[in-house]
């Protein structure tokens, strides 16, 4: 009989470590999507961004705890069936698997659509097609060509964004006015808070969708090269990461324009390109989406993959996904994520990309179920460690504290979804969807059974 390969090899060093957190921070939400936030908080945007990034802070420590203690690609569906029980690491696992299959056909699609701003006759599906072809294959020669490929797509988003801050400053402090008329925006038109506070807490609800896949990194936990070191250093980057790009780019867009004007002509990315004086700009901003997009698509592809073999490696997920290439990887799960997103690419040009507004309300959702799942899960870790007189090496800040005071502020992201229109179905998926895991984890103890 031939021997089958079972574990996996840690190709991943802390170079990729670094750009994986940083790129799973960084999406198009940032380029295109900031101007729907600012329209709800005004300048106290940027207090939105670092509320959301202390509370993901504090998560992102709770899963590296157990990470560190247990660097398992499973990740936190292997942690939850460990120290919660069966059904919420079945929930987690494939809610995540799920949620990530969603977000993947939706980038697939972006793809087909940036590439259409230079060659509009050229078909989306074809683009599509083309990128998904590609970096299947990527991720099917080893971990560390997974690994390389995100180190460059991030690192081409944080240049855009430095470039982008630096840029801003440079109008900012040269526009010939004294300094505190420089950064008047921010206080002028209806003041800090222009919509109040209940402006400021709907954005905040809107915000915290950016910071979906910051989790990745206790994905690629089995796969690091020594995680006692790596994934700490990869995770206390996270506060500072969001300080610099998100809170330091919302500063320079409300100095430099009426919160009321941003993103009103184009993208503020393009705006502050064309102010400097680069009539590039919009092909520029095309560039560094495009790669966003092809970007999420091979994280998604990768964390899919490692989250059924760590699911199958539990008995929740069919054994058929345990098994491993010569070169560590889980072959099986890329190629059926992979075709997976192909069928419903398929069907998005028959349906004209309809049916993406509806499943991707359930993906919002998704990523709450997910820390939610990470803060409990970690109340339970640290139980067990205490019962068993066990100390770990990574501690997460303020346990428990932390802990219920991240389950209150994800419970108040819920309900303030629901006073945002284009949310509220997205609230009433919420239940349905885990009625379906439900039943689909009752399906899965009759067979086991």
């Amino acid at each position: 009989m031939e021997h089958e390969n079972t574990e996996m090899k840690r190709g991943l060093k802390n170079r990729h470590l670094q750009m994986i957190a940083l790129g799973g921070a960084i999406g198009t939400g940032l380029f295109y999507g900031s101007a729907s936030t600012i329209a709800l908080a005004g300048p106290a945007v940027m207090l939105s961004y670092l509320i959301g990034g202390i509370v993901i802070f504090l998560i992102m420590r709770m899963l590296g705890e157990m990470a560190v203690d247990e660097p398992v690609s499973g990740s936190f569906s292997h942690y939850a069936t460990k120290y919660w029980g069966r059904f919420p690491g079945f929930l987690s696992g494939w809610n995540y698997w799920f949620n990530y299959v969603l977000v993947s056909m939706a980038e697939l699609t972006a793809v087909g659509i940036y590439m259409n701003f230079w060659f509009p006759d050229l078909p989306q599906w074809i683009s599509s097609l083309v990128c998904l072809v590609a970096i299947t294959a990527l991720n099917l020669v080893n971990v560390k060509a997974y690994g390389e490929a995100e180190f460059w797509m991030a690192l081409i988003k944080i240049a855009a964004i430095v470039s982008m801050i630096l840029l801003g400053l440079g109008l900012i402090f040269t526009n010939g006015q004294p300094f505190p008329d420089n950064f008047s925006n921010i206080w002028e038109n209806g003041g800090f808070l222009p919509n109040g506070l209940w402006g400021l807490a709907l954005s905040i609800a809107v915000v915290m969708f950016s910071f979906g896949g910051i989790e990745l990194i206790g994905i690629t936990a089995g796969e690091a090269e020594d995680p006692d070191h790596t994934i700490p250093r990869a995770i206390n980057q996270v506060i500072w990461r969001i300080l610099i790009f998100y809170v330091g780019t919302m500063i320079v867009l409300m100095a430099l324009w009426p919160w009321n004007k941003v993103g009103m002509e184009a993208s503020p990315f393009v705006q502050i390109f064309n102010n400097v004086g680069i009539p590039a700009a919009a092909h520029i901003l095309n560039f560094v989406v495009l790669t966003a997009a092809i970007s999420v698509y091979n994280s998604a592809i990768y964390s899919n993959s490692r989250m059924l073999y760590g699911l199958a490696g539990t008995g929740e997920a069919p054994s058929f996904f345990r098994k491993l290439s010569p070169r560590g990887v889980p072959v099986r799960g890329i190629l059926v994520s992979s075709g997976i997103t192909l069928i419903v690419v398929a069907l998005n040009y028959f349906l004209q990309g309809h049916v993406f507004m509806y499943l991707m309300m359930i993906a919002t959702c998704a990523a709450v179920i997910s820390w939610v799942v990470i803060c409990v899960t970690h109340l339970k870790f640290r139980r067990y460690c205490s019962l068993h007189h066990k100390e770990t090496k990574f501690h997460a800040i303020l346990y428990p504290w932390a802990n219920y005071l991240a389950l209150i502020f994800l419970a108040g992201v819920i309900f303030f979804m629901a006073q945002i229109p284009d949310m509220q179905l997205a609230v009433l998926f919420l239940p349905i969807w885990l009625l379906v895991l439900w039943i689909g984890y009752c399906q899965y103890k009759r067979h086991r059974i």
